[in-house]
């Protein structure tokens, strides 16, 4: 009898004994295949769409997918939670198509959270829609939608395939062109929930309030279908987000082969110093490994710059043919246009391309195929997003292998030397706060725009009262007008376009290859169903890219080399008022970091002061964050080998903070070297062990040590908030203090303490540093425990970051934990 020999278990034995990654696998783990597990079709099912299924090669539905249908089928809303490549598509594809065979006037409204996500489940939709009756229509309505396919879209789209964005931006507002969807909506789907926490998320709950608003006003009362990948809260979060009650289906009936998880640690290059070999040059040595062995591999980096750089590594030792074409090896992240990232997808699933190397862009459940390996450069910031990316790689009948690489970040270490925290704890809550006054204000302006509002009316979870003082609020400001008992919109302005839902910024800074001229014309659409989208011609050349208003200064700053798709660009200039950088292609032997200076301002406390030698207070801040200088960096050895400076505008954030401001006569006579490097150790500390107890992104929290806490402004010595707001006017369209009740009065701050702060990254705050102040003790706890399990004597970037010689950063810090405690 013949044994069946699987090939990517074979390799990865090899590999596994190889010189390649001894003493780097810390852990491994072997995750066991699991079997599918079927339902029968529901009943209520049309026959024609269990026949179309069929002739499709699918003749039962997965568990998940036959309950989720009869959820859908009996008009419960429900969420499905099942891991990647699962088959969710088909828990709201089905009940969609079977209320159009019902009704061929039905709609159904598709939200997917990236435009390469829409189209992607477009394409999936369209191979079910062949073997139906000829009539059902399906197109994407986005940003590359061709100006004449959007009409027929507006009028006969039976499913309108869309992101959040474009529904907040281009479809609420304009909903007098939408009667049709509106008065025939049976079907709202959110697909990848979990993406939807923190800012996004709270903007989308807003969105879906203004949604469902319109849909009331239409007379629809359409079922709502939510898909996501594990949380912790998934019912809770779709509950949230759509201020409904929802049914769960979380019990996975999809088959699985069996997967290795290997805990990858980089070796020490100094050993005195705690420095480790990079991740990203790790990440170049395991993915050459895993290429040279015919395995299709994917690894995700933490930025943009990363994937740039490791990319621009792979492609010098996979370059492209000869003979032409392009590399085996490819880039992928966001600002790349949008046929190139569809070429990119495309050669995943045909296996043109070998490997990628990806921002979380490829996180979510776009078709790339069945790849081999997965390598997460760093932790990604959520236990959720990792088993994300880790998923991207697996097929149902051979092995797959999925690689942690630890950067020197106090989190990453903890993380790879204590694996079981990955393995065994729970995923992630998904935090929202669609109250947030900036957040809720900027949309119920937009919700008025749209509709006027009632006198009695309430949005969201502001009441009736907090709604009316809002719209008063803007009654005083010029932006709607009182009539009886309705309030219209009156201002010229138009509400949503000055909202993003994903940053703070509102806009882009487009990127313009001044090498060219105004470039050939991008892709048409194929047939009247099809999207559009490439590159599109600037006043100076074309475009190749856009990066974010708070990126543009560390990324595309004067003199900086941006990297696209591996290839290097030289900033010529950085038009900060035209929200424009001019570049040109080169070839140099090094990349650009910037360096920026953080300050922050106490504006209003909540909370405290609570304890004496260690004050824990909980407040409103302000951040300022100036790009100062940048350094330029050789490839390969990473020296530094010249710097320039960077003269931009300084970027303000408005947010919530907790902090812990220490009595300078406690300090234990430590100097001025020695506080300064406790400080930034504790800072480092505390943020490691922030986003394990909040269970959030780095990103998400933002930290800043200061020797001498700043004088605050007059509002926290006890001058009210809104006389300070006069003084220096907030933008009219909002004023970031006001508050519906009293503010309570602040005590005074404590002036020239050393203090370190933990803040929400976000306008306005979720509710990150509020969790953080109110479990204090353990998260001083924590940070303690991450010091103390390092195996360094003085301090190293493992566990307190970098810090100068000739000091002792890590008892430094350990003292200031134990006064925090």
């Amino acid at each position: 009898m013949t044994t069946l020999i699987d090939p990517v278990a074979h390799a990865l034995d090899q590999l596994r004994a190889s010189v390649t990654v001894a003493g780097r696998i810390v852990h491994e783990e072997l995750i066991p295949a699991n079997t599918a597990e079927y339902a029968p079709w529901p009943t209520a099912l049309d026959p024609r769409l269990v026949a179309a299924l069929r002739a499709r090669g699918i003749h039962r539905p997965y568990i998940h997918q036959g309950e989720a249908i009869d959820h859908a089928l009996a008009g419960r809303d429900v969420v499905v939670v099942t891991p990647t490549a699962s088959g969710k598509t088909l828990a709201f594809a089905a009940p969609v198509i079977d209320a159009w065979l019902h009704d061929p006037e039905a709609r159904s409204l598709w939200l997917f959270p990236t435009k390469a996500l829409a189209q992607d489940q477009l394409a999936g939709l369209q191979d079910i829609a062949i073997h139906l009756p000829a009539g059902l229509r399906a197109a994407t309505y986005d940003g590359d939608t061709a100006p004449g396919l959007r009409r027929a879209v507006r009028n006969e789209g039976n499913i309108v395939v869309t992101n959040p964005d474009m529904l907040h931006s281009g479809i609420l507002p304009h909903h007098t062109s939408w009667v049709r969807l509106f008065q025939h909506l049976r079907y709202i789907v959110v697909d990848e929930l979990h993406a939807y926490r923190g800012l996004f998320g709270s903007h989308l709950a807003n969105v879906l309030r203004r949604l469902l608003r319109l849909c009331r006003f239409y007379g629809s009362n359409p079922t709502l279908i939510a898909c996501s990948a594990t949380i912790a809260n998934p019912r809770e979060l779709a509950e949230k987000l759509l201020e409904r009650p929802v049914q769960l289906v979380d019990r996975n009936g999809a088959p699985r082969a069996a997967r290795r998880l290997w805990f990858w640690n980089p070796p020490m290059v100094d050993g005195t110093m705690g420095v480790r070999r990079s991740a990203t040059l790790e990440a170049r040595r395991l993915m050459t490994e895993l290429l040279t062995r015919k395995l299709q591999t994917i690894a995700f980096t933490r930025s943009r710059s990363g994937v740039e750089v490791l990319l621009n590594y792979l492609q010098r030792l996979h370059p492209a043919p000869r003979q032409g074409g392009a590399s085996p090896v490819r880039g992928y992240r966001g600002g790349y246009l949008p046929l190139e990232r569809r070429a990119i997808e495309a050669g995943l699933r045909d296996g043109s391309v070998r490997g990628v190397v990806s921002t979380n862009a490829l996180e979510l459940g776009i078709d790339i195929g069945n790849l081999d390996a997965a390598i997460l450069v760093g932790y990604p910031g959520s236990i959720a997003s990792t088993w994300q990316q880790l998923g991207r790689a697996g097929r149902r009948d051979s092995e797959s292998l999925g690689v942690f690489i630890a950067t020197d970040s106090p989190l990453d270490q903890f993380l790879v030397t204590h694996p079981r925290y990955l393995l065994d704890a729970p995923p992630e809550h998904g935090l929202v706060n669609p109250d947030n006054l900036l957040v809720l204000g900027a949309h119920l302006q937009a919700a008025a725009f749209e509709l006027a509002f009632e006198t009695e009316e309430s949005f969201g979870g502001a009441g009736v009262d907090t709604t009316g003082a809002l719209l008063d609020l803007f009654r005083d400001d010029g932006l709607v007008h009182r009539t009886g008992s309705r309030y219209h919109w009156a201002a010229d302005a138009f509400p949503a376009e000055a909202i993003s839902l994903r940053r703070a910024a509102a806009t882009n800074v487009v990127i313009i290859d001044t090498s060219t001229g105004a470039g050939g014309p991008g892709q048409g659409p194929q047939g009247p169903w099809a999207a559009s989208g490439g590159g599109r011609p600037g006043s100076d050349g074309r475009v190749i890219g856009e990066v974010d208003q708070f990126a543009a200064p560390v990324l595309v700053h004067d003199d900086a080399i941006y990297l696209h798709q591996g290839r290097q660009f030289h900033v010529e200039r950085l038009d900060w008022e035209e929200k424009r950088a001019y570049v040109h292609p080169v070839s140099v032997e090094h990349f650009t970091l910037a360096e920026t200076r953080t300050t922050l301002q106490i504006l209003e406390r909540y909370e405290g002061p609570v304890g004496t030698a260690c004050r824990r207070s909980l407040g409103e801040v302000r951040i300022s964050r100036l790009a100062t200088m940048y350094k330029k960096v050789r490839f390969l050895t990473h020296e530094n080998v010249g710097s320039g400076p960077i003269s931009l505008p300084e970027q303000d954030l408005h947010s919530v903070a907790a902090w812990l401001a220490f009595d300078p006569g406690e300090l234990g006579g430590l100097d001025r070297a020695n506080l300064d490097a406790g400080l930034s150790g504790l800072a480092a500390s505390l943020h490691a062990a922030a986003c394990l107890l909040c269970m959030c992104d780095p990103h998400d929290i933002g930290t800043h040590a200061a020797l001498r806490a700043a004088s605050p402004p007059a509002a926290v010595l006890g001058i009210p908030a809104m006389a300070t707001a006069a003084a220096a006017p907030e933008p009219p369209e909002f004023v970031a203090g006001w508050r519906p009740e009293p503010a309570p009065m602040p005590a005074p701050v404590e002036v020239g303490w050393p203090t370190c702060y933990l803040y929400d990254s976000v306008a306005g705050g979720v509710g990150f540093a509020e969790r953080c102040h109110q479990r204090h003790s353990d998260l001083a706890r924590m940070a303690l425990e991450l010091v103390d399990g390092c195996g360094c004597d003085g301090g190293c970037p493992s566990c307190v970051g970098p810090a100068p010689a000739r000091v002792d950063a890590k008892a430094a810090t350990r003292h200031l934990l134990g006064l925090a405690r």
